[in-house]
């Protein structure tokens, strides 16, 4: 992913920006950029020429296709819908790990999940969604932590929701399989009590219990799009993701968050990134990257 800067086709077109087996111009970049902005709000410049190569000419390969000028042809025609999805899979960055940025974990911990359990447990309604997920490294890490305060809370009315814009990664965090590599910041008695030592088609995988998959529902989603919710949230994890659309559509995604959080709700994001723009007087930074959302008419006059 890239952040948005303006790739101008009068400064030579064909000139080649990266190569190796196919070169990559100047035009088929821009192609290619438009294509994922418009489709997820995800926007790629120039210095991003090198990345694009490498993670799309593999693919161009195995196409069959003689460059990224014909597969620029593919992407952008009615014929090529699956391909352009296969694409912004290939452009996406999906870099995760469990509890990623712990002071998150322990704030949700100690300053937030105490009360929201008690209103579950009192009968009320809990629910918290991980957007942009990646392959459940973050869903199943705030799983993890509900479940050492509430072994039992399956038994409530408390749900995670996690969303990913690619349906090949969410395939991954349904799965709930892991290489070892990725349990290092997962204590040995976490992992202990809550993963399997399995074989998965003859690699060694660590395999995460069912009852901390039943707290979470993985559905696709694409922020960009219309959200099917019908009910607010009381925490949202969005982390690392904001900072790669360009700063209109930053303002929006912030905006769109505030309108699902309950008042009193907790917005967690990136260690680059800041609530800005019209929605900024409707949090409350509590610390780092942490917000609290103070609720529709916070910063108006009466």
């Amino acid at each position: 992913m890239s952040v948005m800067g303006a790739i101008d086709l009068k400064a030579s077109p064909d000139e080649v920006l990266a190569s190796g087996e196919y070169p990559l111009t100047r035009r088929d970049l821009a192609e290619i950029a438009a294509m994922i902005y418009a489709d997820a709000g995800i926007s790629l410049n120039e210095s991003k020429a090198s990345l694009v190569y490498s993670r799309l000419s593999k693919h161009i390969r195995a196409l069959g296709l003689p460059g990224f000028r014909d597969y620029c042809l593919l992407v952008s025609s009615p014929a090529g819908s699956a391909e352009r999805r296969e694409m912004l899979s290939h452009l996406t960055t999906n870099f995760t790990r469990f509890f990623r940025e712990n002071h998150h974990f322990d704030h949700l911990r100690t300053e937030v999940l105490p009360g929201l359990l008690a209103r579950a447990k009192a009968g009320g309604r809990v629910r918290i969604w991980s957007a942009a997920c990646s392959d459940g490294q973050e869903p199943y890490s705030i799983a993890l932590t509900v479940l050492a305060l509430m072994p039992n809370v399956a038994e409530l009315d408390f749900k995670i929701l996690a969303t990913d814009i690619d349906p090949k990664i969410l395939g991954l965090a349904r799965a709930g399989a892991y290489d070892e590599a990725a349990l290092e910041t997962i204590s040995p008695a976490m992992r202990k009590q809550w993963f399997q030592d399995v074989n998965v088609q003859g690699r060694r995988k660590f395999q995460i219990d069912d009852r901390v998959k039943r707290l979470i529902t993985f559905n696709e989603l694409n922020l960009m799009a219309q959200w099917p919710f019908k009910g607010t949230f009381d925490v949202i994890f969005c982390r690392n993701v904001v900072i790669y659309f360009d700063e209109p559509t930053q303002v929006k995604i912030w905006s769109r968050f505030a309108g699902q959080l309950q008042e009193g709700g907790h917005l967690y994001i990136g260690h680059s990134e800041r609530v800005a723009g019209e929605s900024k007087h409707l949090f409350d930074n509590i610390g780092i990257t942490t917000y609290r959302y103070l609720g529709k008419n916070a910063g108006r006059k009466p």
